[in-house]
C-alpha cells in the first residue's frame, strides 16, 4: 500500500506544470472531445509506466542493495532539483491528422519519453519491491494531474500556482531521497 500511495503522491506533484500536463491542456483546448482524449492519455500513461517500472525491478536485481540504495536516493535527489524546472511544450507536427484517440495516445506516449516522472517510475519501482502497486500508482498520479487539465484547461491553469507545486515536488523527491538512505539495506 505504501509503495501505491508514495508512487501515487509523486508523480501528481511532479505531474503539475510539466509538459505532459501541458499536453494534456493542448490537447484539450484542439479537439474538445474529453472522453477520447482521457482514454488516450490512460493507456498511454499505463504503457509506458509499465515498461518503465519492469525496467526499474529488473535493475535492482542486477546490483547489490547498498549499490541500489544509494542509484536510488540520487536519483530522488536528481528528480526533485530537475522537479523546479518548468517544462515548456513544444508544438507538436501533424496532431490533427489521427483520430482523437490516437492523437492523444500516441502523442502523451512519446512526450512521456524520458520525462522525470518516467524516470521516477524507474526509481520507484527499484525502490519498492512492488512493481504493480508502482504501476499502478504512477498511472493514477498521471490521471489525477492530467483529468482535470482535460476538463478545465487553461482555467485550472491559472488558479493553480505551479511555481509551490514545483517545490512541493521537489521537497518530496528529496525527502525520498533521505528515506531511502535511512531505510535498513535489503
Amino acid at each position: 500500500m505504501e509503495a501505491l500511495l508514495i508512487s501515487t503522491l509523486v508523480v501528481t506533484l511532479a505531474e503539475m506544470g510539466d509538459k505532459t500536463q501541458l499536453l494534456s491542456f493542448v490537447l484539450a483546448a484542439k479537439f474538445k472531445r474529453k472522453g477520447p482524449i482521457i482514454l488516450g492519455i490512460f493507456l498511454a500513461t499505463l504503457a509506458n509506466h509499465f515498461a518503465a517500472g519492469y525496467l526499474g525491478a529488473w535493475l535492482a536485481g542486477l546490483v547489490s542493495p547498498q549499490t541500489l540504495r544509494w542509484v536510488v536516493a540520487v536519483s530522488f535527489f536528481a528528480f526533485g532539483a530537475w522537479a523546479l524546472i518548468p517544462d515548456k511544450l513544444e508544438e507538436k507536427r501533424n496532431i490533427r491528422d489521427a483520430g482523437v484517440f490516437m492523437a492523444a495516445l500516441v502523442a502523451f506516449f512519446l512526450v512521456e519519453m524520458g520525462d522525470k516522472t518516467q524516470l521516477a517510475t524507474i526509481a520507484l519501482a527499484a525502490r519498492y519491491d512492488s512493481l504493480v502497486a508502482v504501476v499502478l500508482g504512477t498511472t493514477l498520479g498521471m490521471m489525477l494531474a492530467n483529468i482535470p487539465a482535460v476538463w478545465m484547461g487553461e482555467t485550472l491553469a491559472q488558479r493553480v500556482n505551479m511555481k509551490l507545486m514545483r517545490w512541493v515536488a521537489a521537497a518530496l523527491f528529496v525527502v525520498l531521497g533521505v528515506l531511502t538512505l535511512l531505510a535498513p539495506v535489503g
